[in-house]
């Protein structure tokens, strides 16, 4: 192991100790399920920040009354394509999961649909959705937006955005779907409270402080406002998250969102997707986008985002995770010494 300290693990037993942690933390038997994986897989792929050290933030927020563990979220469908589900201050992955199997039918019949999933909490990795509808062969995007605001808009140094990640994901005959995803901002804002924990400097670029100033300090950054990628694009392309995410879903703006990291309130904020059944089109879209993809990554050297993931995905399933000891240790604590605390009172 890399770390002395790491623990190494199956994924039965991480999504095990997540769901007890979870449990302890106030989910109930059909919330703790559906949060655990939503963590435990990210963390097999390799995305430490989105996997299970940001478990910990989740059972922070339960324990806080941030998000509710035992929401039921209530479900619309005012079209055959348009589906609705009101997370109701609870998970939106449990919306997605609940809905997952009608929404990916309905669209291999009528070949494209939406899912709007309001008032929720933060939904973790955005890939993890785009990315289990393209498994199922579908073309997907998904756009969310969280509290508080952070990214500045094009022409502004005032926070206005979440970090307002996108994701797409695409079906491919020959291996692991497409998959990118990635914030508006440079980096994702875990990215930066874990600098800030570990005490290292931010590039340069990525931020401004709270006078308005370019800074490297992340307790400066996050005190400050987070710039976009690309300037005035990166800003166009949060924006547009922002009316997909949060106006399509009639959620909180970013600019209204209760923080998910402190307070007791949720941010109600929302997910979107956007799903399609290229097959439908004909020419085998997954056939020609593979073939595509090969020739990219074969005769240009093209880097193609979703391969390591998947690799990485495999070989956990394999071999287990290593997780970093301090994360097992206070998953541990809560799992243990909450639910201790809940049977006694």
């Amino acid at each position: 192991m890399s770390d002395p300290d790491s623990v190494v693990m199956t994924l039965a037993a991480a999504q095990a100790l997540a769901e007890r942690a979870l449990a302890a933390s106030g989910a109930s038997p059909e919330v703790a399920p559906s949060v655990a994986h939503s963590c435990v897989r990210p963390e097999a792929e390799g995305l430490a920040s989105v996997g299970l050290t940001h478990l910990l933030d989740y059972c922070t927020a339960l324990q806080a009354g941030r998000v509710d563990g035992t929401a039921q979220p209530e479900y619309a469908r005012p079209s055959p394509v348009l589906f609705q589900a009101d997370a109701r201050g609870g998970f939106p992955t449990c919306a997605f999961d609940a809905l997952c199997s009608e929404f990916s039918g309905a669209v291999r019949e009528y070949g494209i649909g939406l899912l709007a999933v309001r008032n929720g909490y933060t939904c973790g990795a955005l890939g993890y959705y785009a990315g289990r509808l393209a498994e199922q062969g579908l073309v997907a995007l998904a756009a969310s937006n969280a509290g508080p605001a952070l990214l500045a808009a094009s022409g502004s140094t005032q926070a206005v955005f979440s970090t307002n990640p996108l994701a797409f994901a695409a079906p491919r005959a020959g291996g692991a779907p497409l998959l990118i995803d990635q914030s508006s901002s440079h980096s994702a804002f875990v990215n930066i409270q874990a600098a800030a924990r570990e005490g290292r400097a931010i590039p340069s670029g990525w931020a401004l402080d709270s006078d308005g100033e370019p800074t490297t300090d992340p307790q400066a950054a996050m005190a400050g406002v987070l710039l976009a990628f690309g300037g005035s694009r990166g800003a166009n392309i949060a924006l547009m998250v922002e009316l997909l995410a949060a106006g399509l879903t009639g959620s909180n703006w970013s600019l209204d969102a209760p923080a998910f990291n402190a307070g007791d309130a949720c941010p109600g904020v929302g997910l979107c997707l956007i799903a399609i059944n290229a097959e439908l089109l004909g020419d085998d879209f997954a056939v020609r986008s593979d073939a595509y993809l090969k020739r990219l990554e074969s005769g240009y050297g093209a880097y193609l985002p979703g391969a390591r993931r998947a690799a990485n995905r495999a070989r956990a399933e394999a071999q287990g995770i290593e997780v970093a000891g301090e994360v097992i240790r206070q998953l541990r604590q809560i799992a243990e010494s909450t639910s201790h605390d809940s049977t006694e009172g």
